[in-house]
């Protein structure tokens, strides 16, 4: 009887440490368990600081914190802690704990990191930034697909363009178009970096409902003709400044009411 109240009694001074303990911190994990479990904790984390939730120089929440928040071992917590390093999020200091860092450290081409980016930003400044990059990138890819055009990447961009003109009436047939004409023209040019980081920036920006709004196809099609006719020709300054131009003005017509930043 002593050692079973004994017991009891630890057990119930614990469970009140415990909640004690999780209390003083702010509330991470909000999704639901699944299968794979280091990515849901990495992309809870990686929410919380960019919402400010855990602000640069505070730190994480202790690893047993972590584990009661996210119902998961502290292994996935180390390696969730690692992955967010390796993003440049955090810092891990000896005796210092989990240091958060400032956002000029972060890798904002990374996937997680660029996604929640775009899901918390109110005035849509990161969305704007990505259109800017976006355009460069493209209207470089663009110059270097006018210089080496070939007979079959033409006739692809031509089908890409029949395609649209075709779908002109059904938005999400028209946009997957779309895709299939820049993915085209991206394998025109020989700058495979270029073509891998525009694939993310606007992998994430389509991502965003605030991006995916009615936009005039009309346009949007004449735009493409007009970067298709400089590749064509080979007028590498042209198919630059029509393809910047066309990913500028596109973001525009699409854009949302919002304060800019």
């Amino acid at each position: 009887m002593t050692n079973n109240g004994r017991y009891a009694g630890a057990m119930s001074f614990d469970a009140s440490v415990s909640a004690e303990r999780t209390s003083s911190y702010p509330t991470i994990a909000s999704r639901a368990r699944t299968p794979r479990l280091g990515v849901t904790v990495v992309a809870g984390l990686v929410d919380a600081i960019v919402r400010g939730d855990l602000p640069p120089g505070s730190s994480l929440p202790p690893e047993a914190v972590l584990c009661e928040q996210f119902g998961v071992s502290r292994t996935v917590i180390r390696e969730s802690v690692k992955r967010l390093e390796e993003k440049g999020l955090v810092t891990v200091a000896q005796g210092r704990g989990t240091q958060v860092l400032n956002a000029d450290s972060w890798n904002m081409v990374d996937a997680t990191v660029l996604s929640a980016l775009v899901a918390n930003d109110a005035t849509l400044g990161t969305l704007d930034d990505l259109s800017v990059v976006r355009a460069s990138l493209e209207g470089v890819i663009a110059r270097d697909a006018a210089g080496r055009r070939t007979p079959d990447g033409l006739e692809r961009l031509r089908e890409a363009l029949v395609r649209m003109r075709d779908t002109i009436e059904d938005e999400p047939r028209f946009n997957a178009a779309d895709v299939i004409f820049h993915a085209t023209v991206g394998e025109l040019t020989q700058n495979r970096l270029a073509v891998n980081l525009v694939t993310t920036l606007f992998g994430q920006a389509r991502e965003s409902a605030r991006f995916n709004l009615p936009s005039q196809l009309d346009v949007t099609l004449h735009e493409h003709e007009r970067v298709f006719a400089a590749i064509e020709a080979g007028d590498p300054d042209a198919a630059e400044q029509t393809m910047r131009a066309h990913i500028l003005d596109a973001w525009e017509r699409r854009r949302p009411p919002s304060p800019r930043h």
